[in-house]
């Protein structure tokens, strides 16, 4: 026992030192504040699609063109929320942007509840995801402010972690949920996790940066089409993105639609890409810190292909199961890196503005990749090789996009 004791107690302190001490505590709020944000959105959002196809008959079309819509309204304030954080500081606007959503969360629970018009919920859902999508971009230029930037792979590793803490809950708190609560009572769960979010920034976060004394115009945020090496990274990172948005509309009601799986298998296909980068991710970013960046972005981005390309073969729950792993895979190789090549390339002063923009592609390409899936679910309903191949082909011109990228700016 005395041994037994003693080994605990040398695990426990060495963890300590090596990984707790190895970060500044800003770096683990934010990660902390990121788990329970993206608990609430994923306990909601990856149902949201189902709601508005089976509850309230809308198509697929006119579903992906909702999460365009909502993904262009969140990609103006992402970039808002990037170009305020150099302003203002990254408190300030992380504090608001968490304040309005939880306000939105409310505001949806209401809705759903009472079955309100559709165009309300989708209002409410604008709102609720532009604020979301606002504070991102502050939240990472806190990484970026605190962390040296050899370890910027491995520290925003350790904040996807802490992201997907959340997805791993989320998903299955809310597929099991809904078995048995209406789908009202999902917003007021995330309504009160966003909460909590709140309250820790509240008491805890401090301000990393110091402001600028420029004034917010509208050719200081156009000042970074100078950046073409920057440009370029960020649209090829745009394809690996629309690859991406598969995994909330398309996926869903693929799995749930047309293969007939569970609503409550398609929360665990979700818990099971959660737990994967929860026990993954930091090492995995860790070791990935010396690594040439894009040969690391070329297989990630060939990972997501052939992980959604098996999803055209898939007969059954196992081998989703295969493609999610695979899938999962490219995430936790391609995500951190593609932030940390945007934190070396970002000036520190405008490490907010940076964000902002590559976060403004992701949410489009998420965006187009919802509504491309639900166009293609729509066509080609009986063809699923064709539907995911076709998926599977942006993802491998990115790699081959990468490649280009990295022996054209010689990526080391």
């Amino acid at each position: 026992m005395p041994v037994s004791v003693k080994y605990i107690s040398t695990v426990i302190m060495g963890f300590q030192k090596n990984i707790i001490g190895r970060h500044k505590k800003g770096i683990w709020i934010i990660s902390s504040e990121a788990l329970l944000t993206a608990a609430g959105f994923s306990i909601t959002i990856p149902f949201l699609s189902l709601y508005l196809f089976q509850d309230r008959g809308l198509s697929m079309i006119i579903v992906g063109t909702i999460m365009l819509a909502a993904g262009l309204c969140s990609a103006v304030a992402h970039v808002i929320g990037g170009e305020l954080s150099d302003r203002i500081g990254r408190r300030p606007v992380i504090i608001w942007a968490l304040g309005l959503r939880t306000v939105m969360y409310s505001g949806m629970a209401v809705l759903i509840e009472f079955s309100a018009p559709v165009w309300a919920i989708i209002v409410c859902y604008f709102v609720g995801q532009a604020m979301g999508m606002m504070e991102r971009p502050a939240a990472s230029a806190i990484i970026t402010d605190l962390s040296p930037k050899k370890r910027l792979t491995e520290t925003y590793g350790l904040m996807r972690v802490g992201i997907n803490l959340g997805w791993a809950a989320g998903p299955a708190i809310g597929g099991y949920l809904a078995t048995f609560l209406h789908y009202s009572w999902l917003f007021g769960v995330a309504a009160l996790l966003t909460t909590f979010a709140l309250l820790l920034v509240l008491s805890s976060l401090k301000e990393s940066y110091t402001r600028s004394r420029e004034k917010a115009e509208l050719h200081g945020i156009l000042s970074i089409l100078k950046d073409r090496s920057f440009l370029i990274f960020t649209g090829i990172s745009l394809l690996v993105f629309i690859v991406m948005g598969q995994m909330m509309s398309t996926l869903s009601i693929f799995t749930v639609g047309i293969m007939g799986l569970s609503t409550a298998q398609y929360g665990l296909l979700l818990t099971t890409n959660g737990l994967i980068v929860v026990l993954f991710q930091y090492p995995v970013a860790y070791k990935l810190g010396k690594s040439v960046k894009s040969r690391v972005l070329i297989i990630g981005s060939l990972l997501y292909a052939l992980g959604y390309l098996i999803f055209g073969w898939s007969g059954g729950f196992a081998l989703t199961v295969v493609a999610m792993i695979i899938i999962t895979i490219g995430e936790i190789i391609h995500a951190p890196t593609s932030l940390a090549v945007v934190g070396e390339l970002a000036p520190s002063k405008y490490s907010g503005r940076y964000m902002g923009v590559f976060g403004l592609a992701q949410i489009l390409g998420i965006s187009i990749g919802s509504l491309l899936g639900g166009i293609l679910l729509d066509v080609f309903p009986a063809d699923p090789l064709f539907i995911w191949g076709s998926i599977a082909f942006l993802g491998t011109a990115a790699a081959v996009g990468y490649y280009w990228w990295g022996k054209r700016n010689k990526m080391t």
